[in-house]
């Protein structure tokens, strides 16, 4: 998992990336309360009625494999003086998914931000409200940071979009031909690429995405745009070296599936997630 910090009004909490979803830390939002018993702070939290109605709500409406029999349970004994609910016990009894607990010196409790939200509020509205607008800004930053890697790897591939059609010009297109012949050609080999790299063509794209907006491009990963990026550039020096294209599709997938596994494996450009 991937963590970033943020600074609310003196707090550090660390965020962590679970696949697609933010999870905060708890114990650093209950560090802001009391430093000294974070997991006491949480333990309370979780006692609360209104708490675990939250937590088993938020699991019904997102995982699967949550076991509400088990949380109808815990809803009944919550509030009550002898109950007592530790994030652990609760992850373990229901399959939930909303509260991660992490061992270790770098451990603690996380929470889906939907989640921690609520807690934050319980501690703070104030330090809630701060926490909001220091996640937002996290965030934004992290799109705009996306953003323009997207838009650099677009840059480029259409740079070389250009070496590759002049290429394709010296090479593959016969004099005299008409500008509906040589559209077509450039078409064709723009497809042979898209076959390479994709598996398939762009009409083909189109069809199993009708509603989609753009093109197989469009929709590319920056990963995706990295190997088509280099693909134009090798594609081009196969034509000069007179490959035919069955030829230079063949080695162009070989291209594209090995530099796709190193890219995905690739620390630098994981950074930019």
């Amino acid at each position: 998992m991937k963590s970033r910090k943020i600074q609310v009004k003196g707090t550090e909490i660390t965020i962590l990336k679970n696949q697609a979803n933010d999870y905060i830390s708890l114990t650093d939002i209950a560090r802001h309360k009391d430093s000294a018993n974070t997991d006491d702070i949480i333990k309370n939290w979780l006692r609360n009625r209104n708490t675990i109605e939250l937590l088993g709500f938020w699991e019904q409406m997102y995982n699967p494999i949550f076991k509400p029999v088990e949380f109808d349970g815990f809803r009944k004994q919550a509030g009550l003086n002898s109950f007592v609910m530790t994030p652990k016990k609760w992850i373990e009894s229901t399959n939930a998914i909303g509260i991660i607990s992490k061992q270790g010196r770098y451990g603690g409790t996380f929470a889906h931000k939907d989640i921690a939200f609520e807690f934050a509020s319980w501690i703070s509205i104030e330090f809630k409200l701060y926490i909001i607008k220091e996640f937002q800004r996290l965030k934004e930053d992290e799109n705009d940071r996306l953003k323009l890697e997207w838009n650099l790897q677009r840059i480029l591939a259409k740079v070389n979009y250009h070496i590759h059609t002049d290429a394709i010009k010296e090479n593959l297109i016969p004099t005299q031909l008409s500008k509906i012949q040589i559209s077509f050609v450039y078409a064709n080999e723009a497809d042979m690429l898209n076959v390479a790299l994709f598996g398939k063509t762009a009409a083909q794209w189109r069809t199993e995405n009708p509603v989609a907006e753009g093109n197989i491009r469009d929709m590319a990963t920056i990963e995706q745009l990295v190997v088509l990026s280099n693909m134009e550039s090798i594609n081009a020096l196969l034509i000069n070296q007179g490959l035919t294209q069955s030829e230079r599709l063949m080695q162009l997938n070989q291209i594209a599936i090995t530099q796709m596994k190193s890219l995905i494996d690739n620390k630098n450009l994981k950074k930019l997630r």
